[in-house]
């Protein structure tokens, strides 16, 4: 190995200190324990990479960035949601900050750059034609690369009225689009049932934030007859807010016994959520539309039904988005937002990171900028012939993009 000035120890002892931090959160999330060989290992590269990165660049190299990415690459590799955050991030979450009044529609993952994985109905971002599965290059002047979900949900957030730039790409990142939106105050409305034209009872559930289980009630409740026989069709495509109890409390309307949801955590006994009394009040036939934007607390919906065979589904397989995170602070004010536990289906399949597998695959098509949007429905339609009886065969699942 090559000699180290005593200069250069002390910057590789400093510029250590975070990497060993992470060390600890291990330690915390499980029996604390000395790291095994494999681990300390990992370190020494570590600790090498640095020293020659200090010793040996061609430039004098800004240790500060490239510890920056250093660990922002370790959270990365983990799954979208768990981020290294800032020093003004992690005061933010602590302080618990509210959110400006402004939004425009969109729930972001990361993924290369922030990856849109859902859409509100009628936001400013859906009017303007944004997708799930859309990526965000830059918001205003800020690229997105190096910026975490939870940042960059916030900068989209701004006084209502406001404006924001969004630099999307879309299939080809050679050519990317910048669109302009205003930012509006969030929608109140959760859950709206109505009947289709061919008489089928349809409820469209916008948004699983506080209150959508009382809503979805409502509007099966009003559907009357008709969402009895042959039963409802249930919509949650690109619907990825809200809290995951929000999403368990909605499939009680609709499972009468059985587990609805299931959380694991490292070292832990897992934590089941089983059906009370008076939970089933709804009897009827379901069938769910589901896309690649189905995540959080509509994904826990869509397990707890499918996996009491309440629901038959009918899409894409869903964005595997459901777990909850914790903030771990780290040394200098840096923090580490990670993913402590995740939902599993009833089999111990995971959601998070998989997602849901439609019983009838279909794959939803996405539309070009210049594009006009396809009249027709065929997720939709197939739902239709599902409670009339008269569905095919389920397609090859291969027709459907994998979660992404």
């Amino acid at each position: 190995m090559i000699g180290m000035s005593r200069g250069t120890r002390a910057l590789v002892l400093l510029v250590s200190t975070p990497l060993v931090a992470l060390v600890l959160v291990g330690g915390l999330l499980g029996a604390v324990q000395a790291p095994p060989q494999e681990e300390i290992r990992h370190l020494r590269v570590f600790y090498d990479v640095v020293q020659r990165i200090h010793d040996a660049y061609v430039e004098p190299a800004n240790m500060d960035q490239v510890m920056d990415g250093a660990m922002r690459g370790l959270a990365d590799s983990l799954d979208p949601d768990s981020s290294y955050l800032t020093p003004e991030d992690v005061k933010v979450l602590e302080a618990r900050t509210p959110l400006p009044d402004g939004e425009i529609g969109v729930i972001v993952s990361r993924q290369y750059y922030l990856r849109v994985i859902g859409i509100e109905d009628g936001s400013p971002a859906d009017r303007a034609g944004l997708q799930t599965g859309d990526f965000i290059r830059a918001i205003g002047e800020t690229p997105t690369r190096d910026m975490s979900a939870f940042a960059g949900a916030r900068l989209l957030r701004g006084p209502v009225g406001s404006t924001v730039s969004l630099l999307i790409i879309r299939g080809n990142a050679a050519d990317p689009h910048e669109i302009t939106v205003v930012r509006e105050a969030p929608r109140t409305e959760r859950a709206a049932g109505q009947l289709l034209e061919t008489g089928e009872a349809y409820v469209r559930v916008a948004s699983f934030e506080e209150g959508a289980a009382a809503a979805l009630r409502t509007a099966v409740t009003a559907l009357g007859s008709a969402a009895t026989a042959p039963g409802v069709i249930i919509d949650i495509r690109d619907t990825a807010d809200g809290d995951h109890t929000e999403g368990i409390a909605a499939a009680r309307l609709f499972v009468k016994s059985g587990v609805l949801a299931t959380r694991i955590r490292r070292n832990a006994t897992p934590v089941i959520v089983e059906t009370a009394a008076g939970d089933g009040a709804f009897a009827m036939p379901i069938v769910l539309l589901v896309s690649n934007g189905t995540a959080h607390a509509a994904e826990v919906f869509a397990a707890a039904l499918a996996n009491n065979d309440r629901a038959t589904l009918i899409g894409e397989p869903t964005a595997g988005i459901a777990a909850t995170q914790q903030l771990f602070t780290l040394p200098q004010g840096h923090g580490l937002w990670m993913t402590t536990e995740r939902y599993v289906q009833t089999d111990g399949t995971p959601i998070h990171g998989r997602g849901l597998s439609p019983d009838v695959p279909l794959a939803i098509p996405r539309i070009g900028f210049d594009e006009q949007p396809s009249t027709t429905d065929d997720v939709l339609d197939r739902a239709r012939e599902e409670l009339a009886g008269t569905g095919s065969a389920p397609r090859e699942a291969d027709e459907a993009p994998a979660p992404r």
